[in-house]
């Protein structure tokens, strides 16, 4: 029974405490022509399914879109010599690729111990498998394999929701991490009924109370029978394409076979051996924050919350999905004509000159997350719009 409950964490992580009962719109959900017809169920109900859901294995295809507002960053890393030398099959290189566009993945796992992940580029894969004690990675465009051995203590991230090496979130683990911020501040309501991956799912919609929030809304889409989510949107205030669309498209909660997650580097590939000492690495950033490769961006608690930022050297300011960190730096902030050239045409193509009571700076934004950096050396960052920001700039003054 023990196995079990670690394996439903890994799958569906059940933190769900902190969801306030007031703020839990009590409508059912109401089928709209062409969607299911499903029994009523109020945003508590829903909630509570979510939390008992107990799914273990599944394997499906997934899609992953991301749109933060940002220009591009072809060209950026070459011009500034980035690159390194890792193995192109590192995941916490390839996987950063999940930030940007939109993205085509294969997945399957079986409890905490065996997971894969196949990211799809036209013609070209990267895999991820993790099979007991041993994660490998291969990048089938330079034929170069990574390959590490995990203790039991790193080898047990589904405790905390987690693959291996940041496996990204699933649509339940995204939707963990906004369960967990809402309160008082939230509205949580039932949105309706969608097919999603060809079943039958319930939409949940959260949205802020408050004014001065990034974010327009969250709906999670759950699976009316198992209660897995599967489908997780972040809309932003701007309009537009959705900050984040993550869900999947094919889904089987069957258990894969074995010899899914079974992995031998093929003849002539380039295999690089992870690092003992990256344990103690893994440890100190696991402690930072975690909740996938999006968590860290999303407001009041989600990721772990601004107040992670930097330790005791942040202040915050306000609560919920407009809470706002403030960090002094202590030093006057730097010219962007300062900096490299490549790099200085993408700070001006997303930074605004402002100015008000606490003098000027510069307003680097996205759809979902906003920062100002004063001309004095003080950052101001959080999820809320650019007069949120320059306003609590102006009331430290």
């Amino acid at each position: 029974m023990a196995e079990t409950r670690k394996a439903s964490r890994f799958i569906v992580p059940v933190a769900v405490a902190g969801v306030a009962a007031a703020t839990i719109g009590l409508v059912p959900a109401l089928a709209a022509s062409g969607d299911p017809d499903l029994p009523e169920i109020t945003a508590a109900q829903l909630i509570e399914k979510i939390a008992a859901s107990d799914t273990q294995t599944l394997s499906g295809t997934f899609r992953i879109s991301t749109d933060l507002g940002l220009p591009a960053l072809s060209g950026l890393a070459s011009g500034l010599g980035g690159g390194g030398g890792t193995s192109s099959a590192d995941p916490t290189e390839k996987l950063t690729q999940l930030f940007s566009g939109s993205h085509t993945l294969r997945v399957a796992a079986d409890g905490p111990d065996r997971q894969k992940l196949t990211l799809l580029d036209g013609s070209d894969e990267y895999s991820l498998v993790h099979n007991g004690a041993d994660v490998w990675a291969y990048d089938s465009k330079s034929r170069e394999a990574f390959h590490e051995k995990i203790s039991g203590d790193r080898g047990d991230r589904g405790d905390r929701g987690e693959g291996p090496e940041g496996l990204p979130g699933t649509p339940k683990q995204l939707a963990d991490e906004v369960l967990k911020a809402a309160g008082d501040t939230t509205s949580v309501t039932v949105g309706g009924t969608a097919k999603v991956a060809g079943r039958d799912a319930y939409q949940l919609v959260i949205k802020p109370k408050q004014n001065g929030s990034t974010v327009e809304s969250v709906k999670i889409a759950v699976d009316a029978a198992t209660g897995t989510p599967l489908k997780f949107t972040l809309a932003s205030v701007e309009g537009g394409k959705p900050v984040l669309d993550a869900g999947f498209t094919k889904v089987d909660f069957g258990r894969p076979a074995a010899s899914e997650f079974d992995f031998k580097a093929p003849k002539g590939a380039k295999v690089t051996e992870g690092a003992a000492e990256k344990a103690g690495e893994d440890a100190g950033a696991e402690s930072g924050g975690h909740g996938g490769p999006f968590g860290d961006a999303l407001p009041g608690g989600l990721g772990g919350g601004l107040a992670d930022l930097g330790g005791d050297g942040v202040n915050v300011i306000g609560e919920g999905w407009t809470t706002i960190a403030k960090l002094d730096t202590g030093a006057p902030a730097p010219k962007t004509e300062d900096a490299p050239k490549e790099f200085q045409g993408f700070l001006d193509s997303f930074g605004d000159k402002v100015s008000g009571k606490f003098g000027s700076g510069t307003l680097f934004k996205t759809k979902l997350v906003n920062a100002l950096l004063t001309d004095d050396g003080k950052v101001y960052v959080g999820a809320v719009t650019k007069d949120t920001l320059v306003n609590a700039a102006n009331a430290a003054k």
